[in-house]
C-alpha cells in the first residue's frame, strides 16, 4: 500500500480537472504547513507577506509544472517568459531563502504528481526544523549590537569605556568616531559582544555615568554599512 502510495504520480499527458484540483489542493495544504512551521520556529517575528507567500508558492509552482507537462516548447516558453522577472528586494535572512526553496520544492513535487513523496518530506523537514528550534542549535550564548555613545571633547575617546567594558565582560571594538555640535562633542561607534547573562541596564548605566549622561543608543542588531 505504501509503495503505491508513493509511486502515484501523473502520468497521464494529458491534464484533467481532476488532477488540476487534488494538485492544488494538496499544494496548499503543505505550503500552509510550511508556513505554520516559519511562525512558529520564527519568534523573532515574521512578515504577514512572506507568511502569505509560502502558502501560495507551491501552488504557483504545482501549476507551473501542471501547464508545461511533456511539452518541450512550452517549457522553453515558460522559461522566457519568466527570464523577464526581476526581484528588486534585498538579500533576506538564510532561513527565509531555505523556506522559500522548500516551498517550491514542495510545490514541484505536487506538480509531477507526487503527492506521497510530497507530504512525507514536508512533514519530516518542518518537524526537523521544530526540533531545531527546540533544542537551540545553533543559537549563540552572546550577542553583537552597535553602541553608539556621545562623548565631551575632554574625555580621551581611545579607552574611555575599557574598565566599563572589561568589568561587565564585554568584548568592544571601535568602530567609527566622528565629532558633533561644531566639535564640542565626540559620537563613538563600537561592536559590542553582550553575554546573555550580562545587565545591559546595568551596563548603560555604567556608560552613562561615565559620558556625563550624553546620549547614547544600543541596537538589537549589529550594522555593518552606515552608521
Amino acid at each position: 500500500m505504501l509503495d503505491s502510495i508513493f509511486s502515484a504520480a501523473l502520468t497521464s499527458a494529458e491534464l484533467t480537472f481532476t488532477d488540476a484540483i487534488l494538485t492544488i489542493f494538496i499544494s496548499i495544504v503543505l505550503g500552509g504547513l510550511i508556513s505554520f512551521t516559519y511562525m512558529k520556529t520564527n519568534p523573532g517575528g515574521y512578515s504577514q507577506s512572506f507568511t502569505l507567500t509560502m502558502v501560495l508558492l507551491p501552488v504557483i509552482v504545482a501549476i507551473i509544472i501542471l501547464l508545461i507537462g511533456s511539452n518541450v516548447a512550452r517549457a522553453f516558453s515558460l522559461a522566457g517568459a519568466f527570464s523577464i522577472i526581476r526581484f528588486r528586494s534585498a538579500p533576506g535572512d538564510p532561513k527565509d531563502i531555505t523556506f522559500v526553496l522548500f516551498t517550491m520544492a514542495s510545490g514541484l513535487a505536487c506538480g509531477v504528481g507526487s503527492f506521497g513523496y510530497a507530504a512525507l518530506f514536508t512533514l519530516i523537514l518542518c518537524v526537523l526544523m521544530f526540533i531545531l528550534n527546540r533544542i537551540g542549535f545553533g543559537a549563540r550564548k552572546s550577542q553583537q549590537k552597535t553602541l553608539k555613545v556621545t562623548i565631551p571633547e575632554n574625555l580621551g575617546y581611545e579607552e574611555a569605556f575599557a574598565e566599563v567594558f572589561d568589568t561587565f565582560n564585554v568584548r568592544y571594538e571601535l568602530k567609527k568616531i566622528r565629532t558633533t555640535e561644531l566639535g564640542s562633542l565626540y559620537e563613538l561607534v563600537y561592536e559590542v559582544t553582550i553575554d546573555e547573562h550580562t545587565s545591559q541596564k546595568e551596563l548603560l548605566d555604567a556608560v552613562r555615568t561615565r559620558n556625563g549622561n550624553l546620549d547614547l543608543s544600543l541596537t538589537m542588531c549589529p550594522t555593518t554599512t552606515d552608521y
